[in-house]
């Protein structure tokens, strides 16, 4: 390629067409109509990363060529001197993924082409599937099934499980309550149910969602054993993963972690004392694209896969991202998708297609995804304050959502 161009501007975009508010970056250049999208979604603190970016990340790297996207990266990382925190990496992984979406649109190849070409066509996806009862969740699994999806996580009235009639202290704040211990009693008897009832063609999922003490979720995972899960997702909190080698060296239930992890030094002790079957990380919380695709060479080494992190808050600029990744690796296990809405498409044409449980890329350079100024503006972000990680148990006391 001709000598890079350079970075022109850098702007953020705030939308919430699904609800969820969204973060997306937008890295012009000194070439007129080329510029790079990045997911830097951290949607319980947009304000801040947009702060991030356009008050300390854009006067930086303004002028700086664009293909110089690992130099770049080391440099954001560390130039704040504090680093590690969600903030900071999603407002440096908005930055990294529009670079790397320049790069492949500079080359005329889409991104997946640039780390090495396909492993396969497209990537398997998993669903979310609750219900009020064993019986209700047990329908909704089998109309994912019906639209061709053969790994389905699998939960009962949320995380956490339904609250129900909560004994609770006079005077109790207000919160997202939840009861760990009946929820612990809950999720075996939920999949003893849909095994008898679906047998064992359905990979099954579940996400404890760091909502059990550390010797709960190491008995869940031994109780859970018998109903041969895909994965147990976040059995455990960042802040408690010493004991996930009580979980390996008790019981056989696969363990995906990581979409809480900021830094580096949470994952690769994991990784390397094979502590842990999948990665999960949110690939904007972690640093973008270029930390991402060497955490899965890394994997790969220690027979580890990867499951990027991909609920409603992640923008389609970051699914794409996700997908890319997911396509062109070789440990590549099952990526988490919610779907995307009308809405959705409209403010970001070119987003991934899904068809019978598969999603695939399409074939335009760079992440082959763009957005739509004028339709994301007309749903903006909202400034209520979350509830649901607001989490209590029955006697108030303030939890881990």
């Amino acid at each position: 390629m001709a000598n890079a161009p350079t970075i022109k501007d850098i702007r953020v975009i705030l939308t919430a067409p699904a609800g969820s508010r969204l973060v997306v970056v937008r890295v012009e250049t000194s070439d007129t109509g080329l510029y790079g999208l990045g997911c830097a979604t951290f949607t319980q603190r947009h304000l801040a990363v947009k702060s991030a970016v356009e008050e300390y990340l854009r006067p930086l790297l303004i002028g700086r060529p664009v293909d110089r996207i690992e130099d770049i990266w080391q440099t954001c990382w560390v130039h704040s001197y504090w680093r590690n925190g969600p903030v900071l990496n999603n407002a440096l992984s908005g930055v990294d993924m529009a670079l790397w979406d320049i790069l492949g649109k500079r080359a005329g190849l889409p991104v997946y082409e640039l780390l090495g070409g396909r492993c396969r066509q497209g990537a398997a996806i998993y669903r979310h599937a609750d219900g009020r009862t064993p019986v209700e969740v047990e329908d909704n699994v089998r109309r994912w099934m019906a639209e061709g999806l053969t790994h389905v996580r699998a939960q009962m009235g949320g995380y956490g499980g339904r609250a129900g009639n909560l004994h609770r202290p006079e005077g109790s704040p207000d919160g997202a309550y939840f009861d760990p211990a009946a929820y612990a009693r809950s999720v075996p008897k939920l999949f003893e149910h849909l095994r008898n009832t679906l047998g064992d063609e359905v990979e099954l999922l579940h996400d404890v969602h760091e909502r059990l003490r550390p010797g709960d979720a190491v008995l869940l995972a031994k109780r859970l054993e018998p109903y041969s899960l895909f994965f147990l997702e976040d059995p455990l909190a960042p802040e408690d993963i010493d004991y996930l080698a009580a979980i390996r060296s008790q019981c056989a239930t696969p363990i995906a972690i990581g979409e809480l992890f900021n830094s580096p030094r949470e994952w690769t002790p994991l990784i390397s004392a094979r502590l842990l079957d999948y990665v999960r990380m949110h690939i904007s919380q972690m640093g973008g694209l270029t930390p991402a695709r060497k955490v899965a060479a890394y994997a790969e080494l220690h027979g580890v896969r990867t499951a990027w992190h991909g609920p409603g808050d992640v923008s389609p600029v970051g699914h794409a991202c996700n997908l890319h990744l997911d396509v062109s690796v070789p440990n590549f296990g099952v990526q988490e998708f919610a779907g995307f809405s009308e809405a959705l498409q409209e403010v970001f044409p070119g987003c991934p297609e899904v068809r019978q449980g598969y999603m695939y890329p399409n074939d335009q350079p760079g992440f082959g995804i763009d957005l739509n100024e004028v339709a994301a503006a007309r749903f903006p972000c909202s400034d209520e304050i979350d509830v649901w990680t607001q989490a209590r148990t029955p006697d108030g006391t303030a939890s881990k959502p």
